[in-house]
C-alpha cells in the first residue's frame, strides 16, 4: 500500500477518537490493542480523562513505548488541578477483568479484523455485555476499498483475518446493539476519490455504539459477579502530580507564598532605601545653599528642621538610626498576599484555609497570630557585620593612629608656613 492521505489514514482513526473525546468528555477511557501507545499518547492531553487505559495481547509493544506516557519535568513543576491516572495492561480483549467495568468510552481501532470470527463474538459479549461501557468506536478496514490501492488483491494486513464489507460491518454491528441494548451510527475516515465516495464508501468504517439508558451500569448478561476477576496483567501504572493532592497542593502553595513574600519584601526595602538616599541628598543640597547665604550651621540642627519639614522624609540622621533598628523579619500579612497574588488565593481557596494550611508547614514561618509571613531580613545582617567592622577597627587603634598621624602632618606643615 502507498500512502494516499494527508494526514494518513492512521491519523485520521486517532483524531477521531480525540474529537469523540473533547465532544462528549469521558472521565474513563479504554482503548483496546493499543499496541505502541500511539492513541494514549495524545488522549492523555484531553483535561477531562481521569483514567487512560490501555491493553494489548502483545506486552513487548507496550513495553516498548510505555515510558513515553510518564510525566515531564513541568508536571512536576506546574501541576494542573487535572487528575489522571494511566495503566497499562497484557491481555485478550476475548477474557474479562474486572478493572476494566463501567468506563465511559472504549475504543477499538483496526482490531477485530485481526480475530478469528469465533473470537469477534467473545468480543462482543466482553466488551458490550460485560465491560458495558457508555460508549465504543470500533474502527475496521472497509473491504469494497481495496481495489483503490496498487498491488495485488488481498487484505490490506497479513494478520489480518477477514475484512468487512459495509453491509458486513453493519450487519454485525446492528445484532449487536439488539443483543446487548445499544445504538450505532455509521462513519468513517479515509474518503474514496472524488465521484467514487459513494459507491466504495470510505477506508475505515466506523460503528460509534451508545449504550442505550447509559445512566447506569446495569450488567444484564454477565451477571454482577461478587468475585473480582482478574485476567490481565498490569505491565505500567502512573498517577499525574494534581493539585487535587494535598501533599503537592501544600507544596505548590508554600512556594508561590515564599516567591510573593519575598518579591513584597524586597519592593518595600528598595521603597524605604529610595526615600533615605533621597532625603539624604536633598538634606546636603539645602545646607550647601544655606551655608552660602548664612554661614555655617549645626548640621543635627539642620536635619532636625528637614524633618519637621519634610513631610516624613527621612534625613540622614534618621537614616542612620532606622538602619540601626532594622527588624531581622519582616512581616507580610497573609491578606496582603491574598490581594497581590491571584494564584495564592486560588490555592488557597479562603484566608482561614491559607492560614490553616501554612501553619505546619517548615518551609513558612508565621507571625504568633497566624496572621503574617515573617520574612528573614538578610540585610539585618549585612549591617551588623558592617557595624562589627566599624567597632573592630576602633578598637584596634588604627582610627586614632590615623587622626594623630594627620593632626601631626597639620603641625609640621604649619610650621613650615
Amino acid at each position: 500500500m502507498e500512502p494516499v492521505f494527508s494526514p494518513s489514514v492512521h491519523r485520521q482513526r486517532h483524531q477521531f477518537v480525540i474529537d469523540f473525546v473533547k465532544r462528549n468528555k469521558p472521565k474513563k477511557v479504554v482503548d483496546l490493542g493499543c499496541s505502541e501507545c500511539a492513541l494514549l499518547k495524545n488522549l492523555k492531553f484531553c483535561r477531562d480523562i481521569e483514567l487512560l487505559v490501555g491493553v494489548d495481547v502483545d506486552g513487548a509493544k507496550i513495553k516498548k513505548r510505555m515510558h513515553d506516557l510518564a510525566p515531564i519535568s513541568t508536571d512536576y513543576l506546574q501541576p494542573g488541578y487535572d487528575q489522571l491516572c494511566i495503566e497499562l495492561y497484557q491481555g485478550s480483549v476475548t477474557q474479562k477483568d474486572t478493572r476494566l467495568r463501567g468506563f465511559d468510552l472504549v475504543s477499538s481501532i483496526e482490531l477485530i479484523e485481526h480475530l478469528h470470527l469465533a473470537d469477534v463474538e467473545l468480543f462482543s459479549g466482553v466488551v458490550f455485555g460485560y465491560m458495558t461501557p457508555a460508549a465504543v468506536i470500533i474502527s475496521t478496514p472497509n473491504s469494497e476499498f481495496n481495489p483503490l490501492f496498487p498491488g495485488p488483491a488481498g487484505f490490506r494486513h497479513s494478520d489480518h483475518k477477514f475484512e468487512w464489507t459495509r453491509a458486513e460491518f453493519q450487519t454485525w454491528a446492528l445484532k449487536v446493539c439488539l443483543k446487548y441494548g445499544y445504538e450505532v451510527e455509521f462513519t468513517g475516515v479515509g474518503q474514496a476519490p472524488p465521484g467514487q465516495q459513494e459507491r466504495v464508501g470510505f477506508c475505515s468504517q466506523i460503528g460509534v455504539f451508545h449504550r442505550l439508558g447509559a445512566g447506569g451500569h446495569c450488567n444484564r448478561f454477565f451477571g454482577d459477579d461478587a468475585d473480582d476477576v482478574l485476567s490481565y496483567t498490569l505491565l505500567y501504572s502512573i498517577k499525574y502530580p494534581s493539585l487535587q493532592d494535598n501533599n503537592i497542593l501544600r507544596r505548590v502553595l508554600v512556594s508561590e507564598v515564599v516567591y510573593w513574600a519575598e518579591k513584597l519584601k524586597r519592593g518595600w526595602m528598595e521603597e524605604r532605601t529610595g526615600e533615605m538616599n533621597g532625603a539624604f541628598t536633598l538634606c546636603h543640597t539645602e545646607e550647601a545653599e544655606e551655608s552660602v547665604c548664612e554661614g555655617h550651621m549645626d548640621m543635627e540642627e539642620k536635619q532636625t528642621d528637614l524633618s519637621e519639614d519634610g513631610g516624613g522624609v527621612l534625613t540622614k540622621g534618621q537614616e542612620q538610626q532606622e538602619s540601626c533598628t532594622s527588624p531581622r523579619y519582616v512581616s507580610v500579612p497573609l491578606a496582603v498576599l491574598w490581594a497581590c497574588c491571584p494564584k495564592v488565593s486560588v490555592l488557597g481557596g479562603s484566608l482561614s484555609n491559607l492560614r490553616h494550611l501554612l501553619m505546619d508547614d517548615p518551609g513558612v514561618k508565621l507571625s504568633q497570630d497566624g496572621s503574617a509571613v515573617l520574612v528573614y531580613n538578610q540585610e539585618q545582617d549585612q549591617e551588623e557585620e558592617e557595624d562589627h567592622d566599624h567597632c573592630d577597627l576602633e578598637d584596634s587603634g588604627y582610627a586614632g593612629a590615623n587622626q594623630c598621624s594627620h593632626s601631626a602632618v597639620e603641625e609640621e606643615d604649619w610650621e613650615a608656613v
